[in-house]
């Protein structure tokens, strides 16, 4: 996850965001009633958020589509993993290998290896996801593994968590371009804001956090355990050096609140290799982060404390 003083907190997400470059700072409000929802945006105003190309891409420079055809030896683990979402799950795959290269989030030599690298091995993760959870994806990015999981697991209700503006107006576009508003919402911001709550929206808590390539396990745990509600799961995606991050940072992540992580390999007889994912339990709660209020305005009008 990448912390980012630029970045502006805004949620998103059921409610009819319009497609096309989404405008992130802009605040509505929507019915909360409905228990996929949640926290919507909220009053104030800001621009809206452009699109930005990777260096030296344009409009013009668009990848062929062609890149995110489904491999026929990889269609077996496609089918098991996405079922009859597997239409949905080649759409993304699509952006991801086109709208995500030109604009930077994914690099242009893992279009062709999109189902193979990212989204099996994302989708893998839900077998650890137990059915209704809710789940928080920290550092999201371009939607992995968050969106996957989405896809994949039309039962579960999913936040993106991502502190870059750039990513979350990606992030927002395609949500309403895949119709998974009713289940899926953006936040702008980092772990440590979801987890206070920022300027009326939030916090967020949920059974399962999830993240990706993001940080060494105590800085993870540090970021993501404030975000897991207790006897919850942080999940973390991890390449082969898992088992030497956990005996360097099991006890950093006991003092966090973290039971002992443990190794998992999801995927086993779907994919080649399997997904590697460190679990570790929120068994109690350590230094719970304050919510933050509204600020309150002195007779001047500025903001105390500024």
């Amino acid at each position: 996850m990448n912390h980012d003083d630029t970045t502006a907190d805004a949620v998103t997400g059921p409610g009819g965001t319009p497609p096309g470059p989404s405008p992130v700072g802009s605040r509505r409000l929507v019915d909360e009633s409905d228990p996929a929802v949640g926290p919507e945006l909220t009053e104030g105003s800001g621009p809206a958020v452009e699109p930005e190309f990777a260096d030296g891409l344009d409009l013009n420079d668009r990848p062929d589509p062609a890149v995110a055809v489904l491999p026929p030896e990889l269609a077996e683990a496609a089918r098991s993993l996405f079922g009859e979402r597997l239409d949905l799950a080649a759409a993304y795959a699509e952006v991801l290998a086109t709208d995500g290269v030109l604009r930077g989030l994914i690099g242009p030599r893992e279009a062709p290896r999109i189902w193979e690298r990212h989204l099996l091995n994302c989708a893998a993760l839900a077998e650890r996801i137990p059915e209704g959870a809710s789940v928080l994806d920290v550092g999201s990015g371009a939607g992995l593994p968050g969106l996957v999981l989405a896809i994949a697991r039309p039962d579960l209700t999913v936040t993106l968590v991502e502190p870059l503006a750039r990513r979350t107006s990606f992030l927002v576009e395609v949500v309403e371009r895949l119709s998974l508003t009713k289940m899926v919402r953006v936040f702008r911001g980092r772990a440590d804001e979801a987890a206070t709550g920022s300027t009326g929206v939030g916090p967020f808590s949920a059974e399962i956090v999830t993240a990706r390539a993001v940080a060494p396990l105590d800085r993870l745990s540090a970021w993501c355990l404030p975000l897991v509600v207790p006897g919850g799961r942080l999940l973390a995606m991890k390449g082969s050096s898992a088992g030497e991050e956990i005996a360097e940072h099991a006890e950093a992540v006991a003092k966090l609140g973290g039971g002992e992580p443990k190794v998992h390999h999801c995927g086993v007889g779907v994919i080649e290799p399997p997904a590697t994912v460190v679990e570790i339990v929120r068994e109690r709660v350590v230094n719970p982060p304050r919510v933050k209020s509204a600020s309150k305005r002195t007779r001047g009008g500025r903001r105390r404390g500024r």
